[in-house]
């Protein structure tokens, strides 16, 4: 009888015992909840982490442009920059330490500089007007020498316009075919030189397969029938990124007007600023026999160009245009072309020319 209480004693002491320690495990239970496994812990802070950095990383960009040295959202910028020396002799020993690159006023970082020849894209641009009348066959021969320029892995288009621009031959490197093309030429009408730029720039812009390209234009500079303005001219040759070349055939008229410089002064002035503005170049040709030498020098411009790369500080994609300085650093006086700005992408990637609709008459037929 003693020894059967001890045992109801003992089971009532360990029921006891047992219920006192339940809330100690289920604390102990419950407390684990807080606490996850290190591996889902890490995952999900590396998760929000990264969430992080997409919500912020334009405000950091913008706040810190060397913060983040991976470019990704910010165009690259492509000069093409050409270097001579007092003579007119070709610059071909630079590095990336010599040259200087300014937008908008700001010293830019180089990503790179570099110097090859690379094909062409490029067009020559006839002013088949009627006061060209008794110079056609000059340019004609003139154009000839410059499709001695044509690689085969180049291409060259022949437009020539008067009132408005006609693609007489489309890109191509066939010689043969381009010289037979200077057959179609015919003198008529008025001079619509603005147009015909703005034209021939979209054209080489679009359709041409090479990322060097250039517009070589014959002209005697008198514009007189053109619905754009020069200011819409310099806008499209950078927004396109075309280099124009102007191969002027000016008369000897060295009057003046009763408003000052005569005409043949002023067509100089317009095509030496187009050339400028472009990083191009303009020949003012005495006779024929001048040509082989302007074309000559023409391809040693465009073949033996640096290419100076860079990404802009400016990291704003709002289509706005961006002055640019090119400068080499050197004891010598070397002379440096280059364009003198660009249009930088808007939102949706692509440029915004601001001259509005082009006109019919400015688009090659």
């Amino acid at each position: 009888m003693l020894i059967q209480k001890r045992l109801r004693k003992i089971a009532h002491l360990s029921i006891v015992a047992v219920i006192a320690a339940l809330p100690i495990h289920l604390a102990a239970r419950n407390s684990l909840s807080w606490q996850p496994m290190p591996g889902t812990q890490l995952q999900s802070e590396k998760s929000k982490s990264s969430d992080r950095r997409r919500d912020t990383q334009p405000d950091e960009r913008s706040q810190d442009p060397s913060a983040n040295p991976i470019k990704i959202d910010t165009q690259l910028v492509q000069l093409d920059v050409t270097v001579i020396d007092q003579k007119n002799n070709p610059v071909l020993n630079l590095n990336k330490n010599d040259f200087t690159v300014y937008e908008d006023k700001v010293q830019q970082s180089i990503n790179s500089v570099s110097r090859e020849e690379v094909p062409l894209s490029f067009g020559i641009v006839i002013d088949t007007s009627g006061s060209m009348r008794k110079r056609l066959q000059t340019i004609s021969d003139a154009a000839s020498d410059l499709f001695k320029l044509v690689r085969p892995d180049d291409e060259c288009f022949l437009t020539q316009f008067k009132t408005e621009a006609e693609l007489v031959q489309g890109f191509t490197n066939d010689q043969s075919q381009l010289e037979h093309s200077l057959g179609e030429l015919f003198t008529s009408g008025g001079t619509a030189l603005l147009d015909a730029i703005i034209a021939t720039s979209d054209y080489a812009q679009q359709k041409g397969k090479r990322r060097r390209k250039a517009i070589i234009v014959i002209s005697d500079g008198l514009e007189k029938n053109s619905s754009a303005k020069e200011k819409e001219v310099v806008s499209a040759i950078k927004e396109n990124d075309v280099q124009l070349y102007m191969i002027g055939f000016l008369d000897e008229d060295g009057s003046k007007s009763f408003f000052g410089a005569s005409a043949s002064k002023k067509a100089q002035q317009l095509l030496s600023r187009l050339a400028d503005d472009s990083g191009g170049r303009a020949f003012f040709p005495k006779g024929l026999a001048e040509i082989p030498a302007i074309a000559a020098q023409i391809a040693k411009d465009l073949r033996t160009q640096y290419v100076v790369s860079y990404y802009p500080s400016n990291e704003k994609r709002d289509g706005t245009f961006r002055t640019l300085r090119v400068e080499v650093n050197s004891k010598r006086k070397l002379v440096v072309r280059a364009r003198q700005g660009y249009y930088a992408p808007g939102d949706d990637g692509t440029p915004a020319r601001k001259i509005g609709k082009i006109p019919s008459n400015r688009s090659l037929r």
